[in-house]
């Protein structure tokens, strides 16, 4: 102890100023954990946004996750700098404001340059509004921790406080979003909603930091940003009938046919359905399956069905009426689509129809062995088949739940080249002794405008050529039909597919 001249107080320890008054070490946490969970909310649901024009594909996702990679390294070195140069306290609110105020206007910008253009605006305005707001909101960790060092001695403790925090928040914004903000509220409320918490947030810092009258000076701006784009998505094209767990669905009424119903998810035509008349198959590609079905068994003849995708339940609705008697089984990975097709479809389960909500490879391991005589695969994520239901290891599943001379029957769409659809019946005719392939002729003939759907018939027993060339004439498709070593001359040295290795997105490139 130092010595004191007597009659005077000992003095005081000196103590260190609070780094940041007005932003405690609770505040800093919460700030912190906030904009983290923001950013992971703003990219998972950005791929919901852009699904409808871009497609859920490997291609979108890897795009989606660039950009929001992109935005937080951009963030974390500009908040870095500018921690050094300006006083966080004075810019943490403005950043969580002005993020707020473009997270609330990105369903009107992506859907409005989707709309304006043919769509040419609508990769700089995705990229605008996840760059953006991603790169604001990962500014605030490292202001944030500027703020809360006091010394160099707890840098280390101080940075990986923060880190850990932002990574917290991250995971969480991940699970909320994905496992319940995007199965209970549409996209558009989830962006404006944490829009208008960003702005709160922002109000609340300024008013922690500066006082209420500063924050009710600088609220003015962002609040008028929110509302308005809370405004454009409601008006703003492109808006969805329901967004399901994984789709924006989209019902229409057919004009010429009073009973019509078409199925849209993210923009993709899946269903057509009339409400009259089950017997109604409008798409092609479904004519061809029911061609299909006709030539592999007597047309009278009830058959044990499995559908691997259900949309619109058109081919059991068929089944149903043309086939007395006919049990359908089907997997729905989406049970938003289930209860559109329950509430606006009609869709009555049950002895002969069991719809299931479950993922398709799933509900294929489900089935007992040999216990159906038809399955119909029909399930696409956008314009692709999702790779796992693809493969080797998944058609092995096709083969054992089929009965003795029981067939697979299964739409594809491809173009061009036909990369992907080669692959999957190269693949096929690993997994069975006999597959036909029925397409346009252009399509069979591999030529130069080659394109669209195509369905394959496939089992190990053969199906009269001539009868699917004979339904397909009947039922007006204008398709042909390839068998034998005219299939083999057609996939030409195209790779088997596997659980290993399935690059169904890449083969399928043209289409992104």
């Amino acid at each position: 102890m130092p010595p004191t001249t007597p009659g005077t107080a000992a003095p005081t320890p000196d103590r260190s100023p609070d780094p940041a008054p007005g932003l405690g070490p609770r505040a800093a946490a919460v700030l912190v954990f906030g904009s983290s969970a923001a950013v992971l909310v703003v990219e998972l649901v950005a791929l919901r946004l852009l699904a409808p024009y871009l497609g859920l594909t490997l291609t979108t996702s890897t795009l989606v996750i660039g950009l929001a990679l992109s935005a937080v390294a951009l963030g974390s070195w500009a908040g870095g700098r500018a921690a050094d140069r300006v006083d966080p306290r004075r810019t943490l609110a403005p950043l969580l404001a002005l993020s707020g105020a473009a997270v609330a206007a990105t369903p009107a910008l992506v859907r409005t340059a989707a709309e304006v253009g043919g769509g040419a605006l609508l990769l700089p305005a995705a990229t605008a509004s996840i760059v953006v707001p991603g790169a604001l909101l990962s500014a605030v960790t490292p202001m944030v921790t500027k703020l809360r060092l006091t010394s160099l001695d707890e840098t280390g403790t101080v940075v990986g406080r923060y880190s850990g925090i932002g990574t917290a928040g991250s995971i969480a914004g991940t699970v909320l979003t994905g496992f319940v903000l995007v199965a209970a509220v549409p996209v558009s409320a989830i962006l404006v909603g944490l829009g208008v918490l960003l702005v709160v947030a922002g109000i609340a810092t300024a008013a922690a930091v500066h006082g209420l009258p500063g924050a009710a000076r600088a609220a003015a701006l962002p609040v008028a940003l929110v509302a308005a784009g809370g405004l454009a998505a409601v008006v703003a094209p492109g808006g969805c009938d329901a967004e399901t767990a994984y789709h924006c669905l989209v019902l229409e009424e057919d004009p010429d046919r009073e009973g019509g119903r078409l199925l849209l998810l993210d923009g993709v035509r899946h269903s057509y359905v009339d409400l009259d008349d089950p017997e109604h198959l409008e798409f092609a590609y479904v004519r061809a399956v029911a061609a299909a079905a006709d030539a592999a068994y007597p047309s009278d003849a009830p058959l044990r069905a499995h559908h691997v995708g259900g949309g619109g339940l058109t081919v059991p609705r068929w089944l149903a009426v043309t086939r007395p008697g006919t049990t359908s089984t089907v997997s729905e990975i989406d049970p938003g689509v289930v209860a559109v097709d329950t509430a606006e479809l009609g869709v009555d389960e049950g002895p002969a129809l069991d719809v299931r909500v479950e993922d398709g490879r799933l509900g294929l391991g489900r089935l007992a062995d040999a216990s159906v005589d038809l399955v119909v695969g029909d399930a696409f994520g956008g314009v692709t088949v999702p790779w796992h239901l693809t493969t080797r290891e998944a058609l092995a599943e096709v083969a054992r739940v089929l009965d003795d001379g029981g067939v697979y029957v299964a739409n594809l769409i491809d173009h061009g080249a036909l990369a992907f659809a080669r692959a999957k019946v190269a693949t096929l005719r690993e997994a069975f002794a006999h597959v036909a392939v029925l397409a346009e002729p252009a399509t069979l003939a591999r030529g130069d405008d080659a394109g669209g759907n195509l369905v394959v018939v496939a089992g190990d027993r053969p199906v009269d050529p001539a009868a699917l060339a004979a339904g397909l004439e009947a039922r007006g498709t204008g398709w042909g039909v390839l068998v034998g070593d005219d299939v083999d001359a057609w996939v030409g040295g195209a790779e088997v597919l596997t659980d290993d290795h399935a690059p169904v997105d890449q083969l399928l490139q043209p289409y992104g």
